[in-house]
């Protein structure tokens, strides 16, 4: 009796819902565009088509590949929100309303004084005493708490330490003067960044320039969950650079595979894993593009000989092709109409001949020992 084998146990890896593996960073992420038979006929596993539900249970391609026991590192992951710090409205109401309530509060302090001002000789009860007091508080309260409200900017409250809500009101608002205000910007900005240095797929080191269009869309984690946020965009800015230009080579000097020349699958890429590592704290981004990639200056000059000896072979290779065909369709014409009539040797020679005087008026060099 043969003893049973033990099958291995299935591996599945749990992966965020932002998380972006650097394997599918310039790939189509459209999965109806070309769906396989499984999917359209297997009504059992129509569940697996949810790109949500795919990324958290099915393994890895890399997993998959090497086999169940094979050590393969994990997708990197953005860092995860804090649950509780979302933006929400934070009290406050129209000016008018504190204005009008205000003066209210004022015309009943002054009503009380001109009553009891005939009465120099009388002193005022202890209940005037408080009312005139509440209604000076009020007052105070009620034109203490005024401010402007401008568009593309909102109020940020906090109270002994803890967010209380945001005010994205315009024009005269009233805000409790009791709570910690501070102002944050909300309008649509783009930041061109610095040369960044950064490696492509075969280590020549690289400059790149980065364009991105972004906006703050969470104010509360923006302004609380980071120190500071558009010093932590540009660091962001520089390690998604680095690691989005390191998957793929700066030119193809061999064949005609992708390359960083490709500025939209390059800006697209850029912008999706840009877009996951700042969504945590409250920024959204709408657009990463490399508005410059050259080579360094140090290997600048080395890198443009040898992209002129690629466009010079190419050159020689297109113009030998031309002179081949033009020689064979010559060939062809003289012996199909009976002008000539060659054997081998005359054959060879007559296509060396015309070979060598079509390559040399197409811009070819000619013989050494041609006169």
């Amino acid at each position: 009796m043969t003893e049973l084998q033990k099958r291995p146990l299935p591996v599945r890896t749990r992966r965020h819902s932002d998380g972006i593996p650097m394997n599918d960073l310039f790939r189509n992420t459209n999965p109806t565009a070309n769906p396989t038979p499984a999917q359209t006929t297997d009504p059992t596993r129509a569940r697996t088509t949810d790109p949500a539900r795919a990324r958290t249970t099915d393994p890895t391609p890399d997993r998959a590949a090497a086999g169940p026991g094979a050590s393969v590192p994990l997708p990197r992951r953005p860092p995860p929100a804090e649950p509780d710090l979302t933006e929400r409205p934070g009290p406050a109401v129209p000016g008018w309303v504190a204005v009008l309530t205000g003066l209210t509060a004022l015309t009943g302090a002054a009503a009380a004084l001109w009553r009891a001002r005939p009465l120099r000789t009388v002193e005022l009860p202890p209940w005037q005493w408080a009312a005139l007091a509440c209604c000076a508080v009020v007052a105070v309260v009620c034109f203490g708490g005024l401010t402007r409200g401008r568009t593309g900017s909102a109020w940020v409250l906090s109270l002994f330490g803890r967010y209380r809500g945001s005010v994205r009101r315009t024009g005269l608002v009233w805000i409790s003067p009791f709570v910690l205000r501070r102002r944050i910007d909300v309008r649509l900005r783009h930041w061109r960044s610095e040369p960044i240095a950064v490696v492509d797929a075969e280590g020549s080191a690289l400059r790149v320039v980065v364009l991105v269009v972004w906006s703050v869309r969470d104010t509360a984690r923006a302004l609380l969950a980071v120190d500071d946020h558009l010093g932590y965009l540009r660091e962001q800015v520089e390690a998604a650079s680095a690691r989005v230009l390191s998957q793929l080579p700066a030119d193809a000097f061999r064949g005609d595979a992708p390359t960083l020349r490709d500025a939209e699958a390059v800006g697209d890429a850029l912008t999706r894993m840009l877009a996951a590592e700042c969504r945590p704290v409250g920024i959204a981004v709408f657009s990463a593009q490399p508005t410059r990639i050259e080579y360094a200056p140090e290997v600048a000059a080395a890198m443009r000989r040898r992209q002129i000896a690629v466009l010079d072979a190419k050159h020689r290779d297109s113009v030998l092709t031309g002179v081949i065909d033009a020689v064979d369709d010559t060939v062809t014409r003289l012996t199909t109409r009976g002008l000539v009539a060659l054997d081998d040797f005359e054959r060879q020679a007559l296509v060396k001949d015309l070979t060598v005087a079509f390559y040399t008026r197409s811009g070819g060099p000619a013989e050494p020992n041609q006169e």
